[in-house]
């Protein structure tokens, strides 16, 4: 059963790197214990880029555990300093037992006493590259489909890491995450940019993007 192995939040802040000055809440940290989930996230949340952050769609960021150790693996990050783990890529949640491929847009889940709903794919910024210090991660991650998710809060309540998902419904079994990644990002699939644009639980930017796919605009 998919679970919240870790629960983070941030505030935008100025970081200064080879490159210079950037703003961002990025650098998410663990809390322990309780959180309230509003409508737009986690109390105490925010993002610096509030033109490509921020909607209700994108009120929580998620990321699959396993990922992390897929990435250690590929760029031999074996000491504790340079390893990546839960937070790494700035998401909210971390998510243990589950991966882009066992949920699909509009999943209706039940989680702590909030009610979420997946809204669509995260689409990989050059910010979360920035952070880890990998390169050729932003490519890497678009060609393995590693990206995460978002969701929309449905009811607010209170969560905290260890919470379970319980599947309350699944109105489309056959647009997981990874398939409409699979979608923009490899290989595109007419049927299922179809359906996927006449689905309303999709964010509205991921039908932008399937029909810039369409139209072979993206990379």
């Amino acid at each position: 059963m998919i679970r919240i192995h870790t629960q983070s939040v941030g505030q935008p802040q100025l970081h200064t790197d080879a490159r210079g000055q950037w703003a961002s809440a990025i650098f998410r940290a663990p809390v322990a214990g309780p959180v309230e989930l509003e409508i737009r996230g986690l109390v105490s949340d925010q993002v610096a880029d509030t033109v490509n952050h921020g909607s209700l769609g994108q009120a929580v960021s998620c990321h699959p555990l396993a990922h992390y150790t897929y990435w250690n693996g590929i760029y031999e990050l074996t000491t504790p300093e340079r390893m990546l783990g839960a937070g790494s890529v700035g998401e909210n949640w971390t998510l243990a037992e589950a991966t882009e491929a066992d949920v699909c847009i509009g999943d209706t889940y039940a989680v702590g006493t909030a009610r979420v709903q997946v809204s669509g794919p995260r689409y990989p910024c050059t910010k979360q590259e920035r952070k880890v210090g990998l390169p050729g991660f932003l490519k890497r991650t678009k060609e393995t489909l590693r990206t995460g998710f978002y969701l929309r809060v449905l009811t607010p309540g209170v969560v905290q890491a260890g919470d379970t998902w319980l599947l309350e419904a699944r109105l489309y079994p056959a647009l997981s995450v990874h398939a409409i990644n699979a979608c923009a990002h490899q290989t595109f699939d007419p049927d299922v940019a179809r359906r996927a644009l006449d689905v309303p639980e999709l964010a509205e930017g991921w039908k932008r993007i399937l029909q810039a796919a369409a139209k072979g605009e993206l990379e």
